[in-house]
């Protein structure tokens, strides 16, 4: 691993928030994408 020093502590973090973010915005997407796949199958189906 590369040798961050006394700043090791402080890049771990933000690479973990970044990694965080990163999941939770995908999580949303695909989230966000089920409900409206399942709002237009509705809709297609009352229609």
């Amino acid at each position: 691993m590369i040798e961050l020093g006394k700043y090791a502590g402080t890049v771990l973090a933000a690479y973990g928030v970044s990694l965080a973010l990163l999941v939770g915005v995908i999580w949303q997407t695909l989230a966000a994408n089920a409900r409206a796949r399942r709002a237009l199958e509705a809709q297609e189906k009352n229609g």
